[in-house]
């Protein structure tokens, strides 16, 4: 299971989800700091100022009511208690307990001696019978140690303030309740926020890829020799500039080859002529054995003329490209050369849908099979299929072709004497006009001896619809 997503769309969205995801996390994180350095310090400042209320209260009301008092001043937060000793034993060096200590003295007036300070083991928070009195707070205790049995916050604190009578007013702050930055506003915040840059992510990013979309179909179908129009210019001016780039060479390509086209008919056609004069001379030749030689190379080269007009005359008129039964193409090919006299047989296939120019692609197949079933005495032809391509398979019972020859037979007006005879009146022109159509097509032609003798030819085609 692929996790990123292909389309251009689907990966946008995810990009910018993450995006939000990180941008959410950071502001998240510097919101709760933020948040909690500003209750902590509130909560420090009402707690100093409670301490040194609480310190008056008692220096104002009769001893009898002094556990009234600090029962009252008392929370779940912050809890009083009154001892001989202080309860903390020794001050304490970090900044924030030297701050808390100068705010108590400076509230109550009284000298720094007169308030100890230290970080609070949190664990005694959790005891609900705390009273202040335990002896390692009460007869001092070695803050630096992390071993101790309970988890040591520097932010939160005991503080010990010398009353006037002698004894110590204790106090225990804890750390204030807070929410947190987790919660459901935040998780809902996000869900809010991913569900509308995913909608707008998809909406542009499918609006930014359609022109991208049209213009890979108009590449695929102008390189399989299909006549295409300009493609409109929409989108973003990137898109643009390169559909009105593709819209150019378009074309520039079309011109280039109706002009070659157009000069290649025109000097096949004006070919006609002198070589219908030299046919005129030749009739004057009284050498028999020598007018006989100059008519067969006429006869050749008039051979050559009319199939290179013919393949440039059904090259200019551009056929459109529809949807053929491959299958029964073929087999109306077989059915033809059958009754010819050549023995070939067609395997059933079912069948195969395929876009085609089906006139040009009937003669490049027939230039195969007849080939075939001319030169290897006996052929056979398949139909094999994929998911993305078609092939033809062509087998004779011939002689082959060298390996190193393969390729080179598809070169216009090559002929192998060892497969094939001037006799046969051959022009050389088949199969490099049959490979030209297939190539228009998007698809491919490919030569190969057979183990068990003979050649094999391979024609694939792309676009195929299997029903």
């Amino acid at each position: 299971m692929k996790v990123i997503p292909r389309s251009f769309a689907g990966q946008l969205a995810l990009l910018l989800l993450i995006a939000l995801a990180v941008a959410q996390g950071i502001a998240v994180t510097l919101f709760s700091w933020e948040r909690i350095e500003a209750v902590r310090h509130a909560h420090q400042d009402s707690a100093v100022l409670r301490q040194a209320t609480v310190a008056r209260l008692l220096g104002d009301t009769p001893p009898d009511l002094h556990d009234a008092v600090l029962a009252a001043a008392s929370t779940d937060l912050a809890r009083f208690s009154l001892s001989g000793e202080p309860a903390v034993g020794e001050m304490g060096t970090g900044k924030r307990t030297a701050a808390i200590a100068r705010d108590l003295s400076a509230a109550l007036d009284v000298s720094p001696e007169q308030v100890r300070v230290a970080p609070l083991w949190t664990r005694y928070l959790d005891d609900n019978d705390w009273d202040g009195d335990r002896d390692g707070d009460r007869h001092g205790h070695d803050w630096d140690d992390d071993h101790g049995p309970g988890h040591r916050d520097p932010d939160w604190f005991t503080a010990s303030v010398a009353l006037a009578d002698g004894r110590w007013l204790n106090l225990a702050v804890g750390p204030p309740p807070g929410a947190p930055p987790w919660g459901w506003t935040f998780v809902l915040t996000f869900l809010l926020s991913a569900l509308g840059i995913a909608v707008v992510a998809v909406l542009t990013g499918r609006r930014i890829a359609k022109p991208m979309r049209g213009l890979a179909a108009a590449a695929d179908r102008f390189g399989r020799g299909e006549t295409i129009d300009d493609l409109p210019e929409a989108g973003p001016v990137e898109i643009r500039k390169t559909v009105l780039a593709f819209n150019r060479m378009r074309g520039q390509l079309d011109r280039y080859v109706r002009d070659r086209t157009a000069m290649l008919a025109a000097i096949s056609h004006d070919l006609r002529t002198p070589i219908t004069s030299l046919r005129l001379h030749a009739e004057f030749v009284e050498d028999g054995e020598t007018k006989t030689k100059i008519l067969a190379a006429l006869d050749e080269m008039q051979r050559m003329t009319e199939d290179a007009l013919a393949f440039i005359r059904e090259d200019m008129l551009r056929e459109e490209t529809r949807d053929v039964d491959l299958h029964a193409l073929v087999d109306s090919i077989v059915a033809d050369l059958a009754e010819l006299g050549h023995e070939i047989v067609l395997a059933d296939s079912g069948r195969v849908v395929t876009p085609c120019r089906p006139a040009a692609l009937r003669r490049a197949l027939r230039n195969l099979l007849e080939n075939a079933a001319a030169y290897g005495e006996r052929a056979t032809a398949r139909i094999e299929r994929d998911e993305a391509q078609v092939h033809v398979v062509i087998e004779d019972e011939g002689p082959g072709i060298l390996e190193a020859e393969l390729d080179r037979v598809f070169e216009p007006f090559v002929r192998l004497e060892t497969s094939r005879s001037r006799d046969t009146g051959g022009s050389g022109l088949g199969l490099a006009i049959a490979r030209s159509i297939i190539r228009g097509h998007g698809g491919d032609i490919r030569l190969e001896n057979r183990p068990e003798g003979g050649l094999r030819a391979t024609v694939a085609l792309p676009g195929t619809e299997i029903p």
